[in-house]
């Protein structure tokens, strides 16, 4: 087991190094050098504490959409959804957030388990068509998130849109603010939020009989059936579970950063998130640390087009040619464990 573990862990490292090493090649082809490119996200990243902190206020979603997409891959379930279950999330805390005055404390909770319910009940279609008739989950997630997107839009545009200001939702009440840790910096709470999901997931999954029967699910399904796991009903309330999470990273994100709902307010953090997790194989506890790295690229881009003459924009192409390089390294691993006689991928 533990050399599956080592396995999987240098094919990781090697992917990342590959699309490392293409993006070296492109950051030459555009007259720009490689060495001050990294150096340059390095410092932007890390340089002093107020880059640290931005550093991980990007991590915080990045992180919680990273254990969702975990707790969908280790019951077999790829959840491509939960940039979709983040928007649905992020507005109706929101709507909480502007719309019902609540006590402190009372407001942020209410807030956030409004977030909770619309990411379940956003995922929950996908889910059913995928318990009752087998369909593909990859497919159905993944173009809900375009119905996701347009809907919120919608929502903010044309019912609840600010009086004279952009596309947004009037400010949430400061009773729903989720306190910020730093007075210098946005960073606040969702982290703990995101730490403690992440430490958890692990332990449920090491520890309890339900966590061992979904990872059962997820590596061997003939195998969980044959010994009396209900394979579809675990299948249904993994992925609700994880939209769950995903919905939770849109309210974490409204009531800790923006403090409002706005089109576009968090692109990309959802499929971030997923690449997040695969990279870590599944485990919360790894995508902690794959979370920080996707939040330094995004921090330390701010700093790219002040230092070098490259644009921010190449680390969009780094995080493409990462996704690349674990997609292809996921789908030889799929073929392995097919050739196994096995559904999914072992995390």
């Amino acid at each position: 087991m533990m050399k599956d573990h080592l396995h999987a862990v240098s094919g990781q490292i090697i992917a990342i190094g590959v699309a490392l090493l293409m993006g070296a090649i492109i950051i030459l082809m555009v007259g720009e050098s490689p060495v001050r490119v990294f150096m340059t996200l390095l410092r932007g990243a890390f340089g002093d504490q107020e880059k640290i902190a931005g550093t991980l206020l990007q991590t915080t979603p990045i992180l919680i959409c990273g254990v969702a997409a975990c707790i969908g891959l280790r019951g077999g379930m790829f959840n491509v959804g939960i940039e979709g279950q983040l928007f649905l999330g992020g507005f109706a805390a929101a709507w909480v957030g502007f719309a019902i005055p609540l006590p402190a404390g009372i407001h942020t909770l209410a807030a956030l388990a409004l977030a909770v319910a619309a990411g379940a009940a956003w995922v929950a279609i996908p889910a059913y068509f995928r318990a009752r008739y087998n369909t593909n989950e990859v497919v159905s997630t993944i173009l809900s998130n375009y119905v996701a997107v347009l809907l919120t839009s919608y929502f903010t545009i044309f019912l609840f849109k600010r009086p004279g200001g952009w596309s947004e939702t009037p400010p949430i009440l400061a009773t729903s603010y989720l306190p910020e840790i730093f007075t210098f910096s946005r960073l606040n709470w969702g982290l703990v939020i995101g730490l403690v999901l992440a430490v958890g997931a692990a332990l449920v999954f090491r520890y309890t009989k339900w966590g061992y029967g979904v990872t059962m699910v997820g590596s061997a399904p003939k195998f969980a059936e044959y010994g009396g796991v209900n394979v579809k009903r675990q299948g249904f309330l993994v992925l609700l579970l994880s939209g769950a999470v995903g919905g939770l990273a849109g309210g974490v994100e409204t009531l800790g950063v923006h403090h409002r709902f706005m089109e576009g307010f968090a692109p990309g953090f959802g499929f971030d998130g997923l690449i997040a997790a695969l990279l870590a194989n599944g485990s919360p506890v790894a995508t902690i640390f794959t979370a920080l790295f996707f939040g330094a690229l995004r921090n330390g881009s701010l700093l790219l087009e002040v230092d070098t003459s490259a644009s921010r924009e190449i680390i969009t192409v780094i995080q493409a040619l990462i996704i690349l390089s674990v997609s292809a390294q996921v789908l030889v691993r799929k073929r392995g464990d097919s050739q196994a006689g096995e559904r999914r991928w072992k995390f």
